[in-house]
């Protein structure tokens, strides 16, 4: 199964619609039928912005590997989620994009252990 593929099982374990789930993701609905139609690559960008909008593990997303969502979150996961919702897109964006780039560098860290 590819990564387009899993982003449309997201959308249907979630019940959304194709205009519900890429509005949550500040996304066209069209962007995503590209998506779930194979017509449109997945950049790590979307990767970030679905993964943290819906709770999806990125392993899973990316890989197919293990469970599709995280565990149930904590009261501090919570509140973060909260403060994220909050940022205006740009701040968004940012953080996911930092966010990225902390995790690619602890993957690194970790392959040289």
């Amino acid at each position: 199964m590819s990564i387009n593929q899993r982003i449309k099982e997201v959308r249907a374990a979630l019940g959304l619609s194709q205009a519900k789930f890429a509005k949550e993701i500040s996304v066209s609905n069209g962007y995503i039928a590209g998506i779930e139609l194979g017509k449109r690559g997945v950049n790590d960008r979307l990767v970030k912005l679905i993964c943290a909008a819906f709770q999806v593990r990125e392993e899973w997303l990316r890989e197919g590997k293990g469970e599709m969502f995280q565990p149930a979150p904590n009261a501090l996961s919570q509140r973060m989620e909260g403060i994220f919702r909050e940022l205006r897109p740009e701040f968004q964006a940012y953080v996911l994009d930092q966010i990225a780039r902390l995790l690619e560098l602890q993957r690194e860290l970790e392959k040289k252990e």
